[in-house]
Formats: structure tokens, sequence, C-alpha cells
């Protein structure tokens, strides 16, 4: 919950959100113009951007776990933690505008995709997700194999969701056989390669609306204004992936007309860190603070599960009548 905390206060000006995806012979070229500046004006040596040229000329890509490793063992003195190298990478991207895939650092992704989608991954099968099961397609972390997919699709609508076991149940009920969607979810705190196909998929079905299902409490919210606006911790791409997603659920009204008050969890100290983030916002929508108010108001929090109060099969009720209705912000 900590990570999620330092993550999920979202960046709020896209103008200035700008970092190229270059050729790997470009980044090394802006590597060492920057390198030489720096030496000049420092006189010293710059492990953090030291192996990136090999990794470039090798054509290699490499996670930002893998390169803190690599770091620790080559320049201790320099980078005792993984959050020194993340700070680090970032204003390396910063520095030379140009996105971390660039400079041969590939996201590490736990999201997953299901539903009325195929994809093709380049000279590879064609891929069913509806076929899938509850694992679904695992998204790679290899940003480029992720923009050369060949996507098509029967769906009319993208469907965000928040939890792993959540989109589980959607997935082995074959919801989208009910509803024509796909569904996505990053298991949590959206990483870039969820985000990477998520804003693929909305470049490429330009008509689907996107909606998201999170619980409600203020992480959930955090993480849908991530899919939505961005994460400050991306630094210049911070808004590169961001998609107009729409709140579906679970929202104030579901609170009081379907879920009882035993199934409601009291806010923790945590919850309430993350909403004094959200509330610092500019960007957040007036009704997303309302009902960010209404969660801090009544000191309770509600998970998805808690629709199970009313069978195990009403979820796929649920989000189909919300999406009947329009019911979503």
């Amino acid at each position: 919950m900590g990570d999620l905390l330092k993550n999920s206060i979202f960046f709020s000006d896209q103008h200035i959100c700008y970092a190229d995806i270059l050729p790997s012979s470009e980044v090394r070229v802006r590597i060492e113009v920057a390198t030489l500046s720096f030496l000049k004006n420092l006189n010293s040596s710059t492990p953090s951007v030291s192996d990136l040229p090999l990794i470039l000329g090798e054509e290699k890509k490499v996670t930002q776990r893998e390169l803190f490793y690599k770091l620790l063992s080559t320049s201790p003195q320099y980078f005792t933690s993984q959050s020194q190298v993340n700070r680090s990478i970032q204003d390396l991207v910063a520095l030379l505008r140009c996105s971390r895939y660039s400079l041969g650092i590939m996201a590490a992704s736990r999201g997953i995709v299901a539903g009325r989608l195929m994809l093709q991954e380049p000279n590879q099968g064609v891929i069913d997700c509806s076929a899938c099961g509850s694992s679904g397609y695992a998204i790679s972390g290899d940003l480029n194999l992720l923009e050369n997919l060949v996507m098509k699709s029967d769906a009319r609508y993208i469907i965000v969701v928040e939890k792993h076991a959540i989109f589980q149940r959607l997935a082995e009920d074959r919801v989208f056989n009910q509803i024509p969607c796909i569904l996505i979810t990053a298991r949590g705190y959206p990483d870039i390669g969820t985000r990477f196909l998520l804003h693929r998929m909305s470049r490429e079905f330009p008509q689907l609306p996107i909606l998201a299902l999170v619980d409600w409490n203020p992480a959930g919210l955090a993480i849908l204004c991530t899919f939505k606006f961005g994460s400050i911790t991306m630094g210049l791409e911070a808004y590169r992936y961001a998609c107009n997603v729409k709140w579906l659920g679970l929202r104030k009204d579901d609170i009081e007309q379907l879920i009882p008050l035993e199934s409601l969890i009291p806010l923790k100290p945590q919850d309430h860190q993350i909403a004094k983030s959200l509330e610092s916002s500019e960007i957040l929508q007036d009704t997303y603070k309302e009902e960010l108010a209404a969660m801090v108001t009544s000191g309770h929090r509600a998970e998805l599960e808690a629709l199970y109060f009313n069978g195990y099969d009403f979820l796929a009720k649920y989000i189909g009548k919300k999406i009947v209705q329009a019911n979503y912000i």
C-alpha cells in the first residue's frame, strides 16, 4: 500500500509530458552528449547512465529491477535501493527527453486481458482471448511487441478491473458472452505494460467506451485515476498512456442500495493519506470529489466482493444493468 500511496498522485499537466520513443542509435547519441556535458560541469563519472549505451548497443532490454542489481554490484557507492535507480531513470527520461523503453528499460508487466479480442504477435499465430480461460492472456512488458500486435474485436466495451479475483470470476463466467466486452486488469496498481495495451486498444478501437470497476475506497479511485490521467512517477511519460476511462463502479449509490452495512470495512490511516493526495489534485472532476468526500465522511470502504451478498452470479447482472442505463461517470 505504501507504493500505491507514492505512485497514485497522477500528473495534471499533459502539455509538458513529452518523451520521445526513439531508435537505440539516436538514444546513444543523446546519452553521449548529455554525459559529456555532465562530466564537463561536474568532472565526475555518471554510473546511472554508464550501462545504458552497452544495453542499447546490444539491442537488449532489461527491467528496472535487473538494472538495480547490476548497478548495486558495479556502483554500490551510488545506488543502495531500487527507489534510487527508479528516480535516476526518471531523471534520464527528463534529461534525454526519450521514453524509458527507448533507453532499453522494459516494463515488468502483471497485466492480463480476456474476452472478445483477437491478437496476433509478429510471426505468430492468432490468439483468441475469449479462449484463454480465467487466467487470460498475459500482457508482455515488451512495448515494441505490444505496439505491433494485430488486433481485431467485435466488443462494444472495454472493462478495466482493479482486482485479479474479480477478473477471474468474470472471465470464468464468460461475462463477455452476455456483455460484448474486453476485460483487462493490472492486478492492482497499473503497470506500464497494462496501461500501454489499454491505450493501444483505445487507439485501435476509439468507439469503445472504457469503463472501470474498482473498490469503493481511495486506493480504488487512485488506480482509476492513474489509468485516466497518468502517474507523476512516470515523469515526462506520465500522460502518454492516459485513456478516457469512465467510473462504472463501485460508487456511493451502489453502497447505499446493494451492500449491507455489515460488509463495509473501516478506512485505514493509509486510506486517509491517499484521500488527501487525491483531494489536492486540481484535475479531479467534481463527481469524483463527491465520491471521495462520501468515502471519507462515512469512514468506511467497500470491496467489489461485497456484491456477492446478492449472489455469486450478481456481478454480471450488476455490470450489465449499469451499462444499459449508461450509469457511469
